[in-house]
């Protein structure tokens, strides 16, 4: 059982959920490796696979001691493994990253020279063109009579096919070079993202390793005679677990939804999506932070997309796009049998221009909600897909971030996909603030999903 100690006198919900505040900032450093010699590589592969053969035997040794769980023998055996494990974790990790800086060396060195092989070609093909054209430029008859017999007259305008043989052949050249460097660049990326990929798990194991040895060094201090301490402790673990499940996530005019349920949704779409649920729970909690305006406004004109304030009655000149959302809104008002101008939706935010009419707790504007409507009800079993219902909104927020890239798990891949979910195709810039508080919210959540898995 993991982290016993850690979290005694942690029960309110307010302290439980505070957890984005400490979690820990992802930096990224820059390594500049050198490349691997073929004795190198083969050393660090056979380390590779001894410290997998390790991490193998603490699993069985994990696998053992679940019998034994709730104990305090059982309870110490199994955060020794889990120590061991995540340490060879670690340390296998390290290797992936070290071997990683060499090939990142070896493609920005290859780059670098195919992107001398084009620079050379364009010379090339400058001169060429040149050559080209002063032979164009010089009329046949002049060739003739400057050329002293027949014979060379014909060389010099064979010369001028002979050009343009050659620009055609350096012109595919360039192409086919041109094609290498995108795709060495490409390879480059994939590498780096995993380079990135991998520090964050290490840097997670280890926030881990550090948490369990301070738990295992509070549990050796109660002895076998101390069951009465023990059991205060497991108590305090179960109390722990409860407010987790039952704290209430404030999800915008719609009912509130508990973090068990939440789980629940998140862990069953991800069996068709591929995507973390605590990802689509850190997003989730994020969405709610957004604005005070949000989820507080009536679309009174389909017309024009005007509407008014739920609770001010201030008038909003842009709350649905009329073309856009509208008609969808009013399709999937008919469907569910809603009244269109009496449900509300997110009203526009000034600084931001745009349009609001985002709807229920992952903030779908209807025509977006239309485009994935038929995969949630089918993924959900439901006529209609509802974006109030709470499991509905989790499906749609899973299938719309694995659209997104997320499916493909790890930091680089749920980062990107919740700077898109935010930003759009200004993702690269607009999003990024967004997806380092997703992301930085996704440690903590993880961190609870573990202790409710744990018990």
């Amino acid at each position: 059982m993991k982290r016993l100690l850690c979290y005694i006198g942690f029960f309110t919900i307010a302290v439980l959920f505070v957890f984005a505040a400490h979690a820990p900032v992802f930096q990224v450093s820059t390594v500049h490796a050198q490349d691997l010699t073929p004795e190198q590589r083969a050393q660090l592969q056979t380390e590779y696979d001894q410290l997998q053969a390790e991490i193998a035997q603490w699993q069985k040794v994990l696998d053992d001691t679940k019998a034994k769980k709730n104990t305090l023998t059982g309870d110490v055996t199994s955060l020794t493994a889990q120590i061991n494990k995540a340490q060879a974790q670690i340390d296998q990790r390290n290797i992936t990253i070290k071997t990683l800086g060499s090939e990142i060396t070896k493609k920005t060195a290859t780059i670098q020279t195919l992107e001398q092989k084009i620079e050379a070609g364009h010379d090339s093909l400058s001169k060429l063109i040149r050559e080209k054209n002063e032979a164009e430029s010089t009329p046949l008859a002049m060739v003739a009579l400057s050329s002293e017999t027949l014979s060379s007259f014909f060389d010099d305008v064979q010369s001028i096919d002979t050009i343009d043989q050659q620009l055609q052949d350096l012109f595919n050249q360039l192409r086919g070079v041109k094609t290498e460097t995108q795709n060495e660049k490409d390879a480059l990326a994939a590498k780096q993202s995993a380079q990135v990929d991998a520090r964050y798990k290490v840097e997670l194991t280890q926030q881990q390793i550090n948490a369990d040895k301070q738990q295992k060094k509070q549990l050796l201090a109660i002895t076998t005679n101390q069951e009465t301490q023990y059991q205060k402790v497991l108590a305090a673990n179960q109390a722990k677990a409860a407010a987790i499940r039952a704290a209430l996530f404030p999800l915008r005019d719609a009912a509130a939804i508990e973090f068990g349920a939440a789980l629940q949704f998140a862990q069953v779409a991800q069996k068709s999506t591929g995507v973390d649920p605590a990802l689509v729970l850190a997003i989730l909690t994020q969405e709610s932070n957004l604005g005070a305006n949000v989820g507080q406004c009536y679309l009174k004109d389909e017309t024009t997309g005007a509407g008014v304030g739920k609770n001010s009655g201030k008038a909003f000149a842009k709350v649905m796009s009329p073309t856009r959302d509208v008609p969808p809104f009013l399709a999937l008002a008919d469907k569910l049998g809603f009244d269109p101008h009496g449900q509300v939706v997110s009203c526009p935010i000034a600084s931001a221009g745009g349009w609001g009419g985002a709807m229920g707790p992952a903030q779908f504007i209807p025509s977006t909600w239309a485009l994935y409507a038929k995969r949630i009800a089918a993924a959900d079993g439901v006529s209609t897909a509802n974006p109030w219902n709470p499991q509905d909104a989790i499906t749609a927020m899973s299938v719309y971030l694995g659209d997104l890239g997320a499916d493909k798990g790890g930091y680089t891949a749920e980062s990107t996909a919740a700077a898109k979910y935010y930003a759009g195709g200004a993702w690269a810039t607009a999003g990024k603030t967004y997806a380092s508080q997703v992301m930085s919210r996704v440690a903590a959540i993880q961190q609870n999903i573990d202790f409710l898995n744990d018990l």
